[in-house]
């Protein structure tokens, strides 16, 4: 038994699956001030839509639901399926703090609590 599905109908069933993942994903990629949403992020790279994002390269930053996860140096790297896949050269982690340049001599204590006498 063979399965043939018509041109109409597996266009219509890539086109309901491209949106469901679009509505699920929560992360973005900002590119020269235009963000792009990714629809499948994993260890080593992220796929974007391929009709809407360009053939990216260079710096990026990903977020992921407004939150700034990463600062990415990225590469395209295939076409697939609809899905455009780029690759990581570099991915560096946002912590919120700047990295110290120098040897911390001490922890600093923040507070001590004092015994109260009565």
């Amino acid at each position: 038994m063979t399965t043939f599905v018509p041109k109409e109908v597996q266009a219509g069933l890539d086109a309901a699956r491209k949106k469901d993942q679009s509505r699920k994903s929560k992360m973005l990629v900002e590119a020269d001030g235009q963000t792009y949403r990714v629809l499948r992020f994993w260890d080593t790279g992220f796929a974007l839509d391929a009709e809407a994002a360009p053939h990216l390269r260079g710096f990026v930053d990903l977020y992921d639901r407004g939150e700034h996860l990463y600062q990415c140096l990225i590469l395209a790297s295939a076409e697939e399926a609809g899905q455009m896949c780029y690759e990581f050269k570099r991915l560096t982690a946002i912590t919120g703090k700047q990295p110290a340049d120098f040897v911390l001599d001490a922890v600093e204590v923040s507070g001590l609590i004092e015994e109260r006498r009565i």
